[in-house]
């Protein structure tokens, strides 16, 4: 829903405290209010730089996600082999609060062409990770966890 297919490029790690998201694991919402950890693997090229995308496809409800995509986070300017912290927050991270059943939550990471100039989106809802790629010239996902 919010990916074309690409090849994995860079490892990466999400982690809320103690618990690192792998695709498709279950966390409370009560656990993921505070920003989590998200670490971005090295790259053989020198002064890489990464950009973090985080978003529901399932909001409001996943059985009619009219909101699709809520964007919860963005962080630009990420240097390779560092967690998000090190880059520049475009959108303030803000916890998921599904109003109505199971959500799923998408990490994309994107290698960047050099350092970007981005706006944050005048709205988290409907917003369109292939748009945002599109727009800053940020190609295919290198990295994704859900």
């Amino acid at each position: 829903d919010v990916l074309d297919m690409f090849v994995p490029a860079v490892e990466m790690s999400v982690c809320y405290g103690s618990k690192q998201v792998n695709n498709g694991c279950e966390l409370k919402p009560s656990a993921t209010q505070a920003r989590p950890l998200v670490q971005v693997g090295s790259a053989p090229e020198e002064g890489a730089l990464y950009t973090l995308v985080m978003v529901d496809p399932d909001a409001p409800s996943p059985s009619e996600p009219s909101m699709r995509e809520w964007v919860h986070w963005i962080v630009a300017d990420i240097p390779s082999g560092a967690d998000a912290s090190q880059g520049r927050e475009i959108l303030q991270y803000i916890g998921p609060k599904p109003p109505t059943g199971i959500h799923r939550y998408v990490f994309v990471v994107f290698r960047q062409m050099g350092p970007v100039l981005m706006l944050p989106p005048l709205m988290r809802n409907n917003f369109s990770t292939r748009w945002f790629a599109q727009e800053y010239f940020l190609g295919l996902p290198v990295g994704a966890v859900y």
